[in-house]
């Protein structure tokens, strides 16, 4: 497995993310709650670049005592990335969608080594094209 500085962790922003492309494909790397995160950028529904779209709270229903919906709110610790393509979401620590363990990112092995995020790619012999700027 070849290893590849993606950036220093100082310069993420915390919730953020960049995008790393390579030949011939793309792989995600997350900043939350001080911990980093990796997947390859394509959704397993239908290949779209599910860690670009928007990063939002999970959605979840508070149930009350008598089991009854109280509504809907944003969790304070569940943070998910949704795929611009068709709406999938999928949590950002776990890589799994909420409703179906199945449907997941590919995770990407990922490291700190002093100030230096690190991931781990597979030696296929590919060359970085273009990094994006951490959002």
């Amino acid at each position: 497995m070849r290893q590849v500085k993606v950036g220093s962790a100082s310069e993420f922003a915390d919730p953020g993310r960049r995008v790393v492309a390579f030949e011939r494909f793309e792989v995600a790397v997350f900043k939350l709650d001080g911990e980093f995160f990796a997947y390859l950028n394509q959704c397993p529904h239908m290949g779209g670049p599910a860690c670009q779209g928007k990063m939002i709270a999970k959605v979840e229903e508070v149930i009350a005592e008598d089991r009854t919906s109280k509504g809907m709110m944003f969790s304070k610790s569940r943070m998910h990335v949704v795929c611009p393509w068709h709406g999938y979401e999928f949590d950002i620590r776990t890589g799994v969608h909420p409703g179906n363990a199945r449907a997941r990112l590919r995770k990407v092995a990922i490291a700190v080594s002093g100030d230096d995020v690190i991931i781990g790619l597979p030696d296929v012999g590919e060359q970085t094209v273009q990094a994006a700027q951490p959002t």
